[in-house]
């Protein structure tokens, strides 16, 4: 059921909303060669505290394997849902950070793809493409279209590349949970609501540099591309009015 929020409802995710958007601003330039993804959690953990939220996926999912992270930190090959570790960013790597904050109960959901030191001209070329894909989808975001029409931008837009868009994952609906109704998915294939007035999505194309194709660690939460390829993640999280849409976390 898609849970619609009325003016006050989205005035408290957009408070979340910038709160997450200005963590962002500290924590990207925090992403450096030899810096570990346990250091960047812990900061991400503190700062949260410390602004008065909560961290919203920190032990987030099934009772007998929570998610143990403030932060999701996918690294190259790693599409998704990274768990945060000792392991230290090198010169070359993408790395992606998906972050949400629950202020008072108000939900927001973001991601970026940091370039670490100097990547290659492919990997440059599939970030900045990923993070195309992300506002083409949101130009369609409008009240009275379908959504699907969110899929057809982004898939359009990175398969005109070349690139493998990923299908088991997808955008969602978000605000008062983590993960709402309805799916948003990078490709035209499921149901197709008309927007309206009141919805606030989290729009998240996830594109592979070669297959779309993906598969799941055994730590039952990382997802990575099943030829080894890079990806790259980007999200933002909008709200949909009768006359605009607004990019509650830019």
């Amino acid at each position: 059921m898609i849970r619609l929020k009325n003016l006050q409802q989205i005035d408290g995710i957009r408070e979340s909303c910038k709160l997450l958007s200005a963590m962002f601003k500290e924590l990207v330039p925090l992403v450096k060669i030899g810096v570990s993804g346990l250091e960047i959690d812990q900061w991400t953990k503190n700062w949260i505290k410390k602004a008065g939220g909560k961290p919203a996926i920190l032990d987030y999912g099934p009772k007998n394997n929570p998610f143990p992270g403030a932060v999701c930190i996918s690294i190259n090959n790693e599409v998704i849902h990274g768990i945060p570790s000792r392991r230290k960013f090198a010169d070359g790597d993408l790395v992606s950070l998906d972050c949400g904050i629950d202020l008072g109960g108000y939900i927001s959901d973001a991601s970026v793809s940091v370039e670490v030191g100097r990547v290659s001209d492919e990997v440059h070329k599939l970030n900045e493409v990923t993070r195309e894909c992300l506002y083409k989808g949101i130009e369609k975001a409008k009240a009275g279209t379908r959504l699907l029409e969110i899929s057809r931008a982004i898939y359009g837009h990175a398969s005109g590349h070349g690139y493998g868009v990923v299908h088991q994952y997808c955008g969602h609906g978000v605000g008062f949970d983590v993960h709402e109704d309805p799916q948003v998915p990078n490709y035209a294939h499921g149901p197709n609501p008309k927007l309206m007035q009141g919805m606030v999505l989290a729009i998240e194309p996830m594109i592979n540099l070669g297959t779309g194709d993906v598969e799941l660690l055994e730590d039952d939460w990382t997802v990575v591309t099943a030829d080894d390829k890079p990806s790259a993640h980007w999200e933002h999280t909008i709200a949909i009015f009768h006359d605009h849409t607004e990019i509650l976390t830019e």
